[in-house]
């Protein structure tokens, strides 16, 4: 019940709005009367506190509620209520004795049937297993066998299962090993590699300060990483070294094996730092990497028509690979905070970056998860970001009757602090205009009128911090009623009634995959190797874009035309970590390049909102009424 209401209250926290009980029910795959003994189980949990608000519009999370419960929760950790809390209690005594416990006591300590403490010893066998360790059973006794460093893996894996959002929290990994000061030593370390000429990595540092905490906790009870078992650190790393030796003896008053600096300085080559400006500037890049690195991206150009041939990226995501590989050798991925955000708001980008991975999976040997082809595809977007803006700059007129040199102030304050997102075309100083006449995209008026047409921000003479963030408002919808202008004409292109299933396929993603796959076959849109291919695309990374929807396809522009099988299910299907309704098999040729970027990230746009997915689903009981219903939900967007 436990595990059920906390997800159930993490999916609150993702909404900005109402969840009714049917949707929850739907993204965690039970009854809404199951959702209402949820939250029952979490209001009786978190007595007196009210992290959870009711009403006729559904449930939503009181975040500052919320945030002190999870802040009791931990305090209350200790008393090993739950079966995370067990799991965890178990593993760090584990860590902590080579002698084993006996299953009996252990039981009788957690206050718990020895049924349930097997139920629990398997779960942490998972984690375990996960980070190279063993957990053995010898009688009634239970112990936890493998290395040093693999203890400290289990331990690691252990507390970042458990941050909320996969968000590591300093104050938690304090109070979890006693220690005060991580976020002064994690200052000075900034300020340290900064000053040595490295750029942070600022997503992945708190890992590594994890690990830190770590070894300061095995240190204080003298157990190290063995002499000689870590790698030679370069010669160029070696003032890293230095930094950890001296910040942990100053911070905490423990002094760390060579082996255990000679580890951290790794975790931070690999996870956390870049080559700068300054001594360390001049990294190496191995050459290995570099001709993977340049032909991928001669690869990418040719799969989905994206140039990322630029010599200071190259040399970035050759530096980025090297580290993938070591972090996939050693079994210590490093986790990524906006894997889910970057996968449904940049899922061409996310695509770009899954086809790399694969390349790179296949051919050193290794397994890149979701975590690590999130930071490829931050390495693609940022490229693409300095390149250009993904979006133009939208039009305005400004309505401000004349009044001295009101309207040129509005104007100059307008393109001051707006001016990489909106041009200004037309001042009007006129009262009687009618907004309807005026061809700009966007309307910024002072007149106090009811707005007659779509794209009309009314404002004060000066503009305030309100009026600003109305403007740039109505800016993003304008941006959206383009994207889905463009969108509507496209999708209804490539829909066809022989291509259109409700209920789907299939039950589960493959047997769903193969059957869109096989109409795509008889329509003559692709062979039987595509739907082959978008299998493979599927086993490297789940294509549930959204809560919503999930887009399977292949990684290459290979169909005879551009095409798109789509399914409806009224029953969520379980997809990766989501639950979704519409899932749609596109199928794109190479003459249709150029539209294949905004296009699927349009279409993903589209489907973003579970609860409009929802009706779309529910009123779409053919094709006819699907193209009817999908019609309206672009319009309204």
């Amino acid at each position: 019940m436990a595990d059920k209401y906390e997800r159930m209250l993490e999916l609150l926290l993702q909404a900005d709005d109402w969840v009714t009980a049917t949707e929850l029910a739907e993204q965690l795959g039970v009854t809404t009367r199951s959702v209402r003994s949820y939250v029952a189980a979490a209001k009786t949990a978190a007595h007196p506190l009210a992290p959870l608000t009711a009403s006729t519009a559904g449930y939503r999370i009181n975040r500052e509620a919320y945030a002190e419960f999870i802040a009791v929760s931990r305090e209350r950790g200790a008393s090993a209520e739950t079966p995370q809390d067990r799991v965890h209690h178990i593993v760090r005594r584990l860590t902590e004795t080579s002698a084993g416990l006996d299953v009996h006591g252990l039981a009788d300590t957690l206050f718990v049937s020895e049924s349930t403490l097997e139920a629990d010893l398997r779960r942490v066998k998972a984690f375990a297993d996960e980070s190279g360790a063993t957990v053995e059973r010898r009688g009634s006794r239970v112990a936890l066998a493998g290395s040093e460093g693999a203890r400290r893996r289990l331990l690691s894996r252990l507390l970042q299962s458990e941050m909320t959002q996969g968000v590591l929290d300093l104050e938690t990994i304090e109070q979890e090993f006693a220690l005060s000061g991580l976020g002064a030593f994690k200052t000075e370390l900034i300020q340290e590699l900064d000053g040595a000429g490295f750029f942070v990595n600022e997503y992945g540092i708190d890992a590594v300060i994890l690990h830190v905490a770590i070894a300061v906790d095995r240190a204080r009870r003298d157990q190290h990483l063995p002499a000689g078992g870590a790698t030679v650190v370069p010669e160029r790393h070696v003032p890293i070294v230095a930094i950890l030796t001296r910040l942990a003896r100053e911070h905490f008053a423990v002094e760390l094996t060579p082996a255990d600096t000679d580890y951290l300085a790794r975790l931070l080559v690999t996870r956390v730092i870049a080559p700068g400006n300054g001594p360390a500037g001049d990294a190496h890049v191995d050459e290995d990497d570099l001709a993977t690195v340049r032909r991928i991206v001669d690869q990418v150009l040719e799969e989905y028509g994206v140039d990322f041939h630029d010599d200071a990226f190259v040399a970035r995501l050759a530096i980025h690979l090297g580290n993938l590989v070591a972090r996939a050798r050693e079994n210590a991925h490093t986790r990524n905070p906006l894997t889910r955000s970057i996968k449904s708001s940049y899922p061409m980008i996310f695509d770009i970056a899954v086809f790399i991975a694969s390349i790179v999976q296949r051919e050193r040997g290794i397994t890149v998860d979701d975590d690590e082809i999130s930071y490829i595809a931050l390495h693609l977007g940022s490229h693409l970001e300095r390149l250009s803006r993904r979006e133009e700059r939208v039009s305005c007129t400004i309505v401000c009757p004349s009044y001295y040199d009101l309207h040129a102030i509005l104007r100059t304050r307008v393109e001051r602090e707006l001016g990489s997102e909106v041009s200004v075309e037309f001042v009007v100083t006129r009262t009687d205009v009618d907004p309807r006449e005026l061809t700009s995209d966007l309307v910024i008026s002072t007149i106090p009128t009811v707005a007659v047409r779509e794209g009309v921000v009314i404002v004060q003479p000066f503009l305030t911090d309100d009026d600003i963030d109305a403007i740039r408002a109505g800016v993003s919808r304008v941006r959206r009623h383009r994207r889905r202008a463009r969108i509507a004409d496209e999708l209804l292109e490539y829909f066809d009634a022989s291509l259109f299933f409700v209920p789907p396929p299939g039950d589960d993603p493959e047997s769903i995959i193969r059957g869109l796959g096989a109409a795509l076959v008889e329509a003559g849109v692709v062979d039987e190797p595509y739907v082959a291919a978008a299998l493979e695309r599927e086993r490297m990374s789940s294509t549930a874009f959204t809560e919503a929807l999930a887009v399977p396809h292949a990684m290459g522009l290979t169909a005879d035309r551009t095409a798109i099988a789509l399914a409806l299910s009224p029953t969520p299907i379980p997809w990766g970590d989501a639950r979704v309704s519409v899932i749609a098999f596109i199928a794109f040729s190479a003459e249709g390049r150029a539209r294949f970027q905004p296009l699927f990230d349009q279409f993903v746009e589209v489907f973003a909102a579970r609860r409009d997915v929802a009706e779309l689903v529910r009123e779409s009981s053919d094709f006819d009424s699907f193209i009817e219903q999908l019609a309206q939900l672009i319009e309204s967007g």
